[in-house]
Order: structure tokens, then C-alpha cells, then sequence
């Protein structure tokens, strides 16, 4: 019997495809950009050090996990699927301050479990809701909510 798996991480989700890119590689606009997609490219390389690396102490989501918890759930998440494949879209990103960016996007996921004789590929679409906060020079994921389509 195939096991699948869901895609619920609270970070999975930042981990995300190709971005437009702006006119002022050092605007705000670009700087979450650059976060959002090199979150996604730690989450495609299920490498957890360089994921939280982008999240802020101060993390929470709408769940009520903090960044330890995520980072734990992470783990197991990457344990769980021995490839993980993202496709994004940003919706919207907007600066409500100068140092708060809140982003909503979908992200379809994809992943494959390293369960023996498991080869079929499990897919699911979400939308997020993210919120960044800028730490000194950084951009650092501080929010995040999401659904399943």
C-alpha cells in the first residue's frame, strides 16, 4: 500500500520558483524576492540549515508553531519525501512598512517519498499568506498561513 504524503510544512511553502525580476536589484521588492527564491531553492535541495537561515527567531505561524518547531517538521518533511519539486506565482507583495513585506502566493508541490517501490509522484496546490520582517540588513520570514486548493 502507497503511503501519501501532504504537503503541510509551514516552510515548504517559501521554498519557490522563478521570480520576476525588477528593475533596482536592491529594492525591497527585490530583496524579498531573492529570500523567497532561495528559500525555495533550500527547500528543493532539503537542506534545513539553509531554510532557516531565512526564518526569524520571532517566527510563528497560524498554527502557533515557532521556528523550531517548523525547522522540526521540516526535517521530518525531507525524511518523508526524498525529492521535492515547486512551482510559484506571486500573487501579490506589498510593503504595509518600510520594514514589513507581506506576500501572498500559490505554490504547487511535488514530491516523491523514498518508500521502496514508491513511484508515483504526490502533488498538491496551496495558497500563502507570508509575512517578512527586515532584521538589520536581512529579510527573514516571520508569518505564514496557508490552504490547500
Amino acid at each position: 500500500m502507497q503511503r501519501v504524503t501532504r504537503f503541510r510544512s509551514p516552510i515548504s511553502w517559501v521554498a519557490l520558483a522563478l521570480l520576476t525580476a525588477c528593475s533596482d536589484p536592491a529594492s525591497p521588492d527585490q530583496q524579498v524576492r531573492a529570500v523567497i527564491a532561495a528559500m525555495e531553492t533550500a527547500v528543493e535541495a532539503r537542506d534545513v540549515g539553509d531554510l532557516m537561515q531565512h526564518v526569524s527567531p520571532n517566527y510563528r505561524d497560524a498554527q502557533g508553531q515557532d521556528r523550531a518547531e517548523a525547522s522540526r517538521y521540516a526535517r521530518g518533511y525531507f525524511v518523508a519525501n526524498q525529492s521535492v519539486h515547486l512551482l510559484t506565482r506571486i500573487e501579490s507583495l506589498e510593503f504595509p512598512s518600510p520594514d514589513e513585506a507581506r506576500v501572498k502566493l500559490q505554490v504547487g508541490m511535488a514530491g516523491r517519498s523514498g518508500e521502496p517501490g514508491a513511484s508515483s509522484l504526490n502533488a498538491d496546490l496551496y495558497d500563502f499568506d507570508l509575512a517578512l520582517i527586515r532584521e538589520g540588513d536581512e529579510w527573514k520570514l516571520s508569518y505564514a498561513d496557508w490552504r490547500a486548493h
